[in-house]
Protein backbone atom coordinates (compact mmCIF):
# COMPACT_ATOMS: atom_id res chain seq x y z
CA UNK A 1 0.00 0.00 0.00
CA UNK A 2 1.60 3.59 -1.05
CA UNK A 3 0.27 5.39 1.69
CA UNK A 4 0.86 3.08 4.51
CA UNK A 5 3.27 4.12 6.94
CA UNK A 6 4.19 0.56 8.02
CA UNK A 7 4.79 -0.02 4.53
CA UNK A 8 7.01 2.55 4.13
CA UNK A 9 9.41 1.52 7.54
CA UNK A 10 9.47 -1.73 6.07
CA UNK A 11 11.02 0.04 2.54
CA UNK A 12 13.29 2.80 4.28
CA UNK A 13 11.15 5.24 3.36
CA UNK A 14 10.63 6.24 6.69
CA UNK A 15 13.22 5.77 9.53
CA UNK A 16 12.62 3.50 12.56
CA UNK A 17 14.77 1.26 15.20
CA UNK A 18 14.57 -2.27 14.33
CA UNK A 19 14.85 -4.56 16.57
CA UNK A 20 14.09 -7.79 14.70
CA UNK A 21 13.83 -8.86 10.75
CA UNK A 22 13.66 -11.75 8.74
CA UNK A 23 11.91 -12.33 5.41
CA UNK A 24 8.36 -12.07 6.73
CA UNK A 25 8.22 -10.22 10.23
CA UNK A 26 9.43 -6.60 11.13
CA UNK A 27 9.81 -4.95 14.51
CA UNK A 28 10.93 -2.16 15.61
CA UNK A 29 10.23 0.33 18.65
CA UNK A 30 7.44 2.41 18.91
CA UNK A 31 8.16 6.22 18.94
CA UNK A 32 5.01 6.72 21.59
CA UNK A 33 6.17 3.95 24.19
CA UNK A 34 4.09 2.81 26.86
CA UNK A 35 6.45 0.64 28.83
CA UNK A 36 9.97 0.55 29.18
CA UNK A 37 10.00 -2.16 26.25
CA UNK A 38 7.49 -1.58 23.30
CA UNK A 39 8.02 -2.86 20.21
CA UNK A 40 5.81 -2.57 16.80
CA UNK A 41 5.64 -6.05 15.38
CA UNK A 42 4.49 -6.22 11.66
CA UNK A 43 4.24 -8.59 8.67
CA UNK A 44 5.81 -7.59 5.86
CA UNK A 45 2.47 -8.84 3.37
CA UNK A 46 0.68 -5.52 3.52
CA UNK A 47 -2.90 -6.53 6.24
CA UNK A 48 -4.89 -4.24 7.66
CA UNK A 49 -6.35 -5.91 10.35
CA UNK A 50 -6.89 -9.30 11.85
CA UNK A 51 -9.95 -9.57 9.87
CA UNK A 52 -7.37 -10.05 6.92
CA UNK A 53 -5.92 -13.24 8.32
CA UNK A 54 -7.04 -16.59 5.52
CA UNK A 55 -5.55 -19.66 4.32
CA UNK A 56 -2.66 -17.77 1.98
CA UNK A 57 -1.32 -15.73 4.70
CA UNK A 58 -2.14 -17.41 7.94
CA UNK A 59 1.21 -18.42 8.41
CA UNK A 60 2.06 -14.27 9.21
CA UNK A 61 0.65 -15.20 12.23
CA UNK A 62 3.06 -17.98 13.31
CA UNK A 63 6.06 -16.16 12.45
CA UNK A 64 4.75 -12.74 14.80
CA UNK A 65 4.45 -14.87 17.42
CA UNK A 66 7.31 -16.71 16.90
CA UNK A 67 9.59 -13.22 16.34
CA UNK A 68 7.77 -12.55 19.68
CA UNK A 69 9.19 -14.89 21.99
CA UNK A 70 12.94 -14.01 20.14
CA UNK A 71 12.33 -10.29 20.75
CA UNK A 72 11.80 -10.78 24.53
CA UNK A 73 14.42 -13.01 24.74
CA UNK A 74 16.74 -10.30 23.00
CA UNK A 75 15.26 -7.47 25.50
CA UNK A 76 15.35 -9.46 28.95
CA UNK A 77 11.74 -9.66 29.24
CA UNK A 78 10.77 -13.42 28.79
CA UNK A 79 10.99 -14.53 32.23
CA UNK A 80 9.26 -11.54 33.64
CA UNK A 81 6.60 -11.72 31.31
CA UNK A 82 5.43 -9.55 28.69
CA UNK A 83 1.93 -8.44 27.06
CA UNK A 84 1.13 -8.81 23.01
CA UNK A 85 -1.87 -7.06 21.98
CA UNK A 86 -3.28 -6.45 18.38
CA UNK A 87 -6.15 -3.47 17.70
CA UNK A 88 -8.92 -4.32 14.97
CA UNK A 89 -11.04 -1.76 13.62
CA UNK A 90 -11.31 1.98 14.87
CA UNK A 91 -13.50 1.27 17.85
CA UNK A 92 -10.58 -1.17 19.14
CA UNK A 93 -8.34 1.66 19.13
CA UNK A 94 -6.48 0.98 15.89
CA UNK A 95 -4.71 3.92 14.28
CA UNK A 96 -2.21 2.62 11.96
CA UNK A 97 -4.44 -0.24 9.22
CA UNK A 98 -1.70 -2.49 9.03
CA UNK A 99 -2.27 -5.22 10.85
CA UNK A 100 0.38 -4.94 14.19
CA UNK A 101 1.54 -6.15 17.53
CA UNK A 102 2.21 -3.83 20.42
CA UNK A 103 5.23 -6.26 22.86
CA UNK A 104 5.29 -4.49 25.56
CA UNK A 105 7.08 -5.09 28.90
CA UNK A 106 9.58 -4.04 30.97
CA UNK A 107 7.63 -3.51 34.21
CA UNK A 108 4.76 -4.96 35.91
CA UNK A 109 1.58 -3.98 33.58
CA UNK A 110 -2.04 -3.02 35.00
CA UNK A 111 -4.96 -3.83 33.39
CA UNK A 112 -6.34 -0.18 33.92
Amino acid sequence: MENCIFCKIIKGEIPSTVVYEDDMVFAFNDINPIAPVHVLIIPKNHMSSVMEINLSNENYIAEIHKAANKIAEKLGIAESGFRLITNCGKDAGQTVFHLHYHLLGGKVLGWG
